[in-house]
């Protein structure tokens, strides 16, 4: 398009968006791990019912000491089904007949057991300090352990839906500075949260700003590759990069959160340590540019024509910037123009059959997907109990799996891809639930291989239906598919309540939701080697075959991205 002719005269790819792309990248490195951080800070430690004649440091019920504390254990708290210390009961009173006893109980009853009525005793070797131990979310309270994981997704649900509209009225940079200063404060505060429900609060105003975050810095690099192909800074031969860049920040920061959360084992500094510098990138982020396609757009030529001069003397190309007119601009960028005026509404997405079918299924679709994917990436103490290993694992293993997505979109083509890899995420996942605890290995390995084909499955998710909905309202559509993916992520944690019932239910639910997709997709049409449709009416005409008609030219952009 014309502007991007303009991006090609100021510096394609020049010292400014170098710069840029850097800033946002290494900001981005510490915001998304705010995701994952519930993975260390609400790890659920071993525990067992406080004990008077245990626990009591002023006095002992045990005479002169001479029983160990192994002794007092066994009379003070009774052994679950696995011969273990119940985690949630105690005897009523110390059963000094239990150390007599060689065998069974067969002549006598069951001793009266109550519930922890005076506290916890927590297992401080893995973590010294996280939100259980904080506020005692065990037993009858375990369910709140899920309730916080919730209540930051649920705030990335609203967050995506508001701030993508403020963000379009108000402008990225605004939207973005203004929502690295909220998660800073409110990861920050946090970390000295008095009360369980204050924390809470505070993490879902953390998730409402993180979704604007990524997204805003998604468009300044590349407008959000989950959702559109299109770039506001960045010419078209660069689109590639840009998603590739994306995509390494996630990964390099879900290893660098398991690296610095295996060194910092109290969940008040970790919260700090990744809320504090992000006071730092607001600070510096004055010097991040408005996109000038939006300034434009919005009939702000002037503000826009002052960026674009801004980026050229960047760019060491000053001539250019002076040879920069407001009249050069309004012709170059016409198209531009009119295209604004003419933006379809949202109710279009639903009026047409054809294009409210694709958008059904679509959205379907990417709801069931974010159910296995944050199932996994956000339960990491479920799947083994080295979660720092897991966790560095789980961001290397994401590189890869996209590489080998995109190979295989090609090959295989987008319903084929998909299905395949839901197929081994379901497949992984169920086999995991029939491992054994003590198999450690082998249930990382399954883990891990899961979170690659998801990671796999979702880039698939994100390339077929760019390529379904039409340019023209393409980046409307992609922004309702990304909200209800966003509501299947915050069902993720709460499923994981089920684990009262049976340890293995909530992962049965995520396997069935990782194969009916699989199904599903094969309802919408193939679009490999397709060219990328433009308007509505041409979604509603389209009949088999009726694409191959189309330009060259058109295909070559389609396989190029």
């Amino acid at each position: 398009m014309a502007f991007h002719e303009l991006l090609k005269e100021v510096g394609g790819l020049g010292r400014f968006q170098i710069l840029q792309m850097l800033f946002l990248c290494v900001s981005c490195t510490w915001v998304y791990p705010h995701v994952l951080l519930e993975n260390f800070t609400a790890v659920v430690p071993g525990h067992r019912c406080w004990v008077h004649i245990l626990d009591n440091d002023t006095a002992s019920a045990n005479g002169p000491g001479i029983l160990g504390q192994d002794a007092l254990l066994r009379v003070s708290i009774p052994l679950d089904s696995d011969l273990r210390p119940a985690k949630c009961r105690r005897f009523l009173r110390p059963q000094w007949q239990l150390l007599h006893l060689n065998g069974t109980l067969s002549n006598t009853s069951e001793p009266a057991t109550e519930p922890c009525a005076d506290g916890w005793v927590y297992d401080r070797s893995g973590s010294s300090s996280t939100i259980v131990t904080e506020w005692d979310l065990v037993c009858d309270s375990e369910s709140l352990n899920s309730v916080a994981k919730f209540s930051f997704m649920v705030g990335m649900v609203m967050g995506g839906i508001i701030l993508g509209h403020l963000s379009d009225r108000f402008g990225r940079r605004l939207i973005f500075r203004w929502c690295l200063l909220v998660l800073a404060v409110a990861g920050s505060c946090a970390a000295f949260a008095p009360t369980f429900l204050l924390y809470c609060s505070l993490r879902f105003l953390a998730g409402f700003s993180l979704t604007s975050i990524m997204t805003n810095t998604t468009v300044f690099i590349t407008v959000p590759f989950v959702f559109l192909s299109v770039m506001e800074w960045l010419p078209p031969r660069f689109h590639a990069m840009g998603m590739t860049m994306a995509i390494c920040t996630v990964c390099v920061g879900q290893m660098i959160l398991g690296g610095l959360a295996f060194v910092i084992r109290d969940w008040h500094i970790l919260q700090l340590v990744y809320s504090l510098p992000l006071l730092i990138s607001f600070l510096l982020s004055r010097w991040v540019a408005e996109s000038a396609r939006w300034l434009i757009i919005t009939n702000q030529p002037e503000e826009g024509l002052k960026e674009l001069r801004k980026v050229a003397y960047v760019n060491g190309k000053k001539d250019v910037g002076d040879a920069l007119t407001m009249e050069v601009l309004r012709s170059t960028v016409q198209d531009e123009l009119e295209a604004a005026q003419t933006k379809p509404q949202l109710s279009d997405l639903f009026r047409m059959p054809n294009l409210r079918k694709r958008m059904c299924l679509l959205c379907f679709v990417r709801f069931a997907i974010c159910i296995p994917f944050y199932g996994l990436a956000l339960h990491l103490q479920h799947l083994g109990s080295h979660v720092f290993l897991v966790q560095v694992l789980f961001g290397a293993v994401s590189l890869p799996a996209n590489y080998v997505a995109l190979l295989a979109l090609n090959r295989l083509g987008r319903r084929v891809t998909q299905a395949l890899f839901l197929f081994l995420m379901g497949t992984s996942i169920l086999a995991g639930t029939l491992v054994s605890q003590e198999m450690q290995i082998l249930r990382v390995v399954l883990s891990t291989l899961g979170v690659g084909f998801s990671s796999a499955s979702l880039m698939g998710s994100f390339v077929h239906g760019n390529e379904l909905i039409p340019t023209i309202i393409r980046a409307t559509a992609s922004g309702i598919i990304g909200i209800v993916g966003n509501v299947g992520a915050a069902l993720a944690p709460l499923l994981m309540i089920l684990t009262v019932y049976s340890p293995h239910l909530p992962w049965i639910f995520y396997a069935v939701a990782s194969f009916i997709p699989g199904l599903v997709v094969f309802l919408l049409p193939e679009t490999k080697n397709q060219p990328l449709l433009d308007s509505i009416q041409d979604v509603e005409k389209e009949r088999k075959g009726s694409r191959k008609g189309k330009q060259e030219g058109t295909y070559v952009k389609v396989t190029r991205f």
